[in-house]
């Protein structure tokens, strides 16, 4: 292990930290935000457009019921009242909040919202969440495809919606028609409520990954975090779909037919919040309605399963964010093949998280040995060409011209190459930055125990594991620099490396430290064999060569 190596771990560390902190300072900020009027705020006007039949007396609304839906995989309730979805349960999931801990995850707020229907026609503005609709059923129980119909009147307009269920998916296709809105069509708001309800042990960290996610030509997060609260944010489509996410879970609505996006914006209007960052925003999103008043879209409230979200297509999975940006094109695919990689191990092989961490590691390290031993024997070269180069430095060392070319020449004799001794050894890093996204973002290791480790995606609560990387971190150094001359930069370096890494390292994600620790273990046999052959191959010291001895003998006269 060269200084060279040392200034490249030192280099991956600043890029794996600094995104973190610039990212969160110098994020895009939304479009500009305006102060909402107090009613349902309605998109840019349009064309001035008929208005809507005699609503004006007030129609009493019938008691609400639950229209429940329910499958293997959810519970779905949708209220008579509005046709608001007023419950989606992933009856899969437990939830780990204090509130509600081993329950099925419920995904709804209580604010509500979702799904809840607002026309715009013209300067009109006509609100269904007090309307009362018509089930085609009490209840459903989906076995195969199903349908679900809800209808509602009142004066000139009438309003159809038809929901159909796949027992084996989270997905709702939702078609409908508002009839009445005369030739120009008009606007439909579907509302996507206010956020997702609280479902995680670590509170703060489920809350941190809340947002909204859209999709023009590529997905864009806007964390909720961002939004200023109390004020209207416009977003201008046409998007593909627009989506809302938790850390693990996420509602989301497609809109796409052969002529493109048909998402034409939405809005967000964050909570205040007494910490000063929102945790909850209201969105809506605008479907323009043509003449006939027809519709639809595609729904979805469930977990973030990667290929669950990748089959609805126009790259919804992307709203699972594997990396910071500038990274994820680099990131993104490494982290989706590990994720894939650790669910086949886990399910094909029956194995516990924990244990496959451990055969991904030795996997890993296998894979890469050979790398790493033509790197680490490019480093013996380097260091054994170390006098003659300290010759060539102090020969030509007021021609700096002259130098560079000598040193070319010194590495071209013997064949050396500067950098093939440092790259080999980065190659793990793309691999352990994917980790740090799979763990923080990846829902099948989300509750997994190991050992001591209640949760393999959330840090040790005893601080074991990180100990253990750090001591293991110094033990690969320590072994690495058998057979070097000493040098106090690297001496400083022995402590100071595995010092800061297990500071950096207490709270990442415990999964992440058992996959680093398992590295480091399974590497020091290699530093060792090629320390043996650092000091097989370092010449040895010139023999002694005592001075002459003063002869105390007086010259005869």
């Amino acid at each position: 292990m060269d200084r060279r190596f040392l200034l490249a771990i030192i280099l991956m560390i600043v890029i794996a930290v600094a995104p973190s902190i610039v990212f969160k300072q110098t994020r895009r900020p939304p479009p500009p935000a305006t102060t909402a009027p107090p009613e349902q705020p309605a998109p840019p006007a349009q064309a001035p457009l008929p208005t809507l039949g005699p609503t004006e007396h007030p129609v009493a609304s019938a008691p609400a019921e639950t229209v429940l839906v329910t499958s293997d995989l959810f519970t779905y309730g949708f209220s008579t009242l509005g046709a608001e979805l007023v419950q989606a349960t992933a009856t899969r999931y437990r939830s780990m909040a204090p509130a509600d801990r081993g329950q099925p995850v419920q995904l709804v707020t209580e604010d509500g919202g979702w799904l809840g229907l607002t026309l715009v026609v013209g300067s009109d503005t006509l609100r269904l969440d007090d309307w009362t609709f018509t089930s085609s059923t009490p209840r459903l129980s989906v076995s195969g495809p199903s349908e679900l119909r809800l209808t509602a009147r009142r004066g000139s307009v009438d309003v159809n919606l038809l929901y159909r269920f796949r027992p084996d998916d989270y997905r709702i296709d939702v078609a409908g028609t508002v009839s009445g809105i005369g030739p120009n069509g008009g606007l439909l708001l579907v509302g996507l409520g206010s956020g997702l309800r609280q479902t995680e042990a670590d509170s703060v960290g489920n809350h941190n990954e809340y947002g909204l996610v859209t999709k023009q030509s590529k997905s864009d997060l806007t964390r909720f975090s961002r939004l200023q609260p109390g004020l209207l944010t416009t977003f201008s489509g046409p998007f593909e779909w627009v989506a809302v996410k938790s850390k693990y879970f996420v509602t989301g609505l497609l809109a796409v037919d052969t002529a493109g996006a048909r998402i034409s914006g939405l809005t967000a209007r964050a909570h205040p919040n007494p910490a000063g960052k929102p945790l909850a925003a209201d969105i809506v999103v605008s479907l323009p309605l043509n003449s006939t008043g027809a519709f639809s879209y595609t729904f979805y409230a469930g977990p973030m399963e990667q290929p669950r979200l990748a089959r609805l297509g126009h790259d919804f999975d992307d709203v699972n964010p594997y990396g910071w940006p500038g990274f994820r094109t680099i990131i993104r695919p490494v982290a989706v093949g590990v994720r894939w990689l650790l669910v086949w191990m886990h399910e094909r092989l029956s194995l516990a998280y924990g244990v496959v961490l451990i055969f991904f590691g030795l996997l890993i390290r296998i894979i890469l040995w050979p790398l790493n031993q033509r790197g680490m024997r490019a480093g013996l070269k380097m260091q054994a060409l170390q006098p003659e180069m300290q010759e060539v430095q102090q020969k030509y060392k007021n021609d700096p011209q002259r130098l560079q070319q000598e040193v070319m020449n010194l590495y071209k004799k013997h064949g050396a190459n500067p950098f093939s001794g440092c790259w080999p050894m980065l190659l793990p890093w793309p691999v352990l930055l994917a980790l740090f996204f799979v763990f923080q973002n990846t829902i099948e290791l989300r509750g997994q125990s190991f050992l001591w480790l209640p949760d393999l995606s959330l840090r040790d609560p005893l601080y074991i594991l990180p100990v253990l990387m750090g001591i293991s971190l110094f033990a690969v150094s320590k072994v690495g620099q058998m057979g070097m001359e000493p040098n106090p930069q690297m001496k400083m370096m022995l402590y100071l490396m595995p010092g800061m890494m297990t500071v950096l390292f207490l709270n990442f994600a415990s999964g992440l430290n058992l996959y680093y620790f398992i590295q480091n273990v399974v590497s020091i046999p290699q530093q060792w064999m090629l320390a043996k052959e650092r000091i097989r191959l370092r010449p040895p010291p010139a023999p002694k060569v005592d001075p002459p001895s003063r002869s105390t003998k007086k010259p005869s006269k």
